[in-house]
């Protein structure tokens, strides 16, 4: 099997950590810099920080606090929220960013993949993409920002940021964000089957066997997580977890 990823989630708002439900009702759950020490114990593969209102609310991204957190991630970082200008990439990088996610900006300006892969190469930059069910149950794009969405198919949509040059793709299911009801396999297999850059899958982890069988059942890259790695038991006490290396090898082997 390829080399499987999984990788935790930590949302940011204002400077503290907090997890959503569908996107919504965020819930304060503790410092980000004690969550990161916790993973680093943990040896994680990488981990996922993104500020979840930078770009809905046009706020200047907190490079002050990201540099904190950075200085305290022994793991590769990469990082999404209010990203709109090269400067930005650039300023990310310096203080210890290893890849940047692009969201927003993609929606009204899917050329700035392209000069964002020009500037600092396609390994660097990430297309981040939310995923909606119509009434219809039909997958739909999904703007948490209250970006005008473009007017295409959704798989057209994840074609063109390919074909821009973006190194890696992350879908997320805004209908499972913190639901703990499992992975949308279909999804998960639809756009991994369509796309030849890595796809990582976001949204609806309950279980290891779920990381588990969505690389047994799809062809995606990376299982990535925010509820399962930051909640234990049926009354979501607060802990941060994540599988042993014995588990992780499973999933390689």
């Amino acid at each position: 099997m390829k080399r499987a990823r999984v990788i935790p989630v930590l949302l940011l708002q204002n400077n503290g950590l907090y997890k959503t439900v569908k996107f919504d009702k965020p819930k304060y759950i503790g410092d980000p810099i004690n969550a990161v020490k916790l993973f680093n114990d943990k040896q994680c593969d990488e981990l996922i920080l993104l500020d979840i209102l930078a770009s809905k609310q046009d706020k200047e991204i907190n490079f002050k606090l990201i540099e904190e957190i950075a200085s305290e991630c022994f793991m590769p970082l990469a990082y999404g929220g209010g990203v709109s200008k090269i400067e930005h990439i650039e300023k990310l990088l310096k203080i210890g960013i290893e890849k940047i996610i692009l969201n927003s900006v993609l929606l009204s300006n899917i050329e700035f993949m392209e000069t964002a892969v020009k500037y600092y190469g396609s390994s660097t930059i990430v297309a981040s993409v939310d995923v909606k069910k119509n009434l219809f149950g039909k997958y739909q794009l999904y703007s948490h920002s209250g970006k005008k969405i473009p007017d295409v198919p959704l798989l057209d949509f994840l074609k063109a940021i390919e074909k821009k040059g973006a190194g890696e793709l992350m879908i997320n299911s805004v209908d499972l964000d913190g639901m703990m009801t499992g992975y949308d396999t279909k999804l998960a297999q639809t756009v991994s089957e369509s796309l030849s850059i890595p796809t990582i899958i976001c949204g609806g982890c309950n279980s290891f066997e779920n990381i588990k069988n969505i690389f047994l059942t799809t062809h995606i890259s990376a299982a990535a997580a925010g509820s399962f790695f930051v909640y234990h038991g049926p009354h979501k006490a607060v802990l941060i977890n994540y599988p042993m290396p014995k588990q992780i090898s499973e999933i390689r082997n």
